[in-house]
């Protein structure tokens, strides 16, 4: 098992991220997905966690099983939201008794539901010491370009940041759409002496419908990347918005690349088409350069 930290120190890292399924049909198209990445030979993979007993359960086994069946570097999320530092810990504990040696600490959104039981971390910077006291992970965090939504002014969401990564090995960003966002959240860490690397996250835009869910998570499309996409969609309908989706990630990995980045991490959505086809683009898997390109 290799570390993420370690994976980083040796050069640049490509990695993807899932979700747990929540019904068969789910699983059977996130099995279909790991079968065609995994000859990409990603660095490590990431899965996504929401918080809950449920949720733990479907992750730890995800990554797990990752671990065990196949060559996949895996990384289990870690959420604030939902458990007791107890409960926390114990996930932490059966994580390293199974393997898992790399985790995302989060501090994760409120529970909608009135029922769920009181955080006892309210910060991400909590969960990145627990997972310090009880040893042994690579640990990673979340980064903002725009800043965090719940922020209100963007030099304190960097401090904040800084705060984390003082204690945490690397730092994941949210997407976003254009290479200054990314370079900016550079350089305002290098001016406050943090170099620690930081992972650009990489969404592309397939259809016109995500575009709205995007910018309730703190990421809007810009306007003219709208333009583009919509123009796609007169000229040429949903196979056409894939196509320019697909070469506007393209262009701004090769950017991000150009510009020092030490990796790209892929948004997947428990889909491989975008990925492949980005990699394909970047020259990053030539070997795949004739595999069929599905519209999955």
């Amino acid at each position: 098992m290799t570390r993420i930290s370690e994976l980083l120190s040796a050069g640049r890292t490509y990695s993807f991220e899932f979700f747990p399924p929540k019904s068969d049909q789910e699983q059977l198209v996130l099995s279909k997905t790991l079968l065609e990445l995994q000859p990409l030979g990603p660095s490590f993979v990431s899965v996504t966690y929401r918080g809950g007993a449920e949720s733990r359960r479907r992750t730890q086994n995800l990554v797990t099983g990752m671990l065990h069946t196949s060559t996949l570097v895996p990384m289990a999320h870690l959420v604030c939201v939902a458990h007791s530092r107890l409960e926390l810990a114990e996930f932490l504990v059966s994580l390293r008794r199974a393997g898992i040696e790399n985790v995302l600490a989060l501090g994760g959104d409120s529970s909608p539901d009135p029922g769920a039981p009181p955080r006892e971390l309210e910060y991400a910077v909590e969960l990145v010491e627990l997972a310090r006291a009880i040893g042994g992970f690579s640990i990673g965090v979340a980064a903002h370009p725009a800043g965090h939504p719940s922020s209100r002014e963007l030099s304190a969401d960097r401090d904040r940041l800084v705060e984390k990564l003082s204690l945490a090995d690397f730092a994941i960003t949210q997407f976003f759409f254009e290479a200054d966002e990314y370079f900016g959240l550079v350089s305002d860490l290098a001016e406050r002496s943090m170099r620690k690397p930081v992972l650009p996250g990489i969404m592309p835009v397939t259809r016109l419908s995500s575009i709205p869910r995007m910018a309730r998570m703190g990421a809007a499309v810009p306007p003219w990347m709208v333009e583009r996409l919509e123009a796609a969609a007169e000229t040429g309908g949903d196979e056409a918005v894939v196509r320019c989706g697909v070469e506007l990630a393209t262009d701004l990995c090769r950017t991000l690349l150009e510009g020092g980045a030490p990796g790209l991490h892929f948004y997947t959505l428990n889909r491989s088409s975008a990925t492949r086809d980005i990699y394909r683009a970047l020259g990053l898997a030539p070997q795949l350069s004739g595999a069929r390109a599905d519209t999955a």
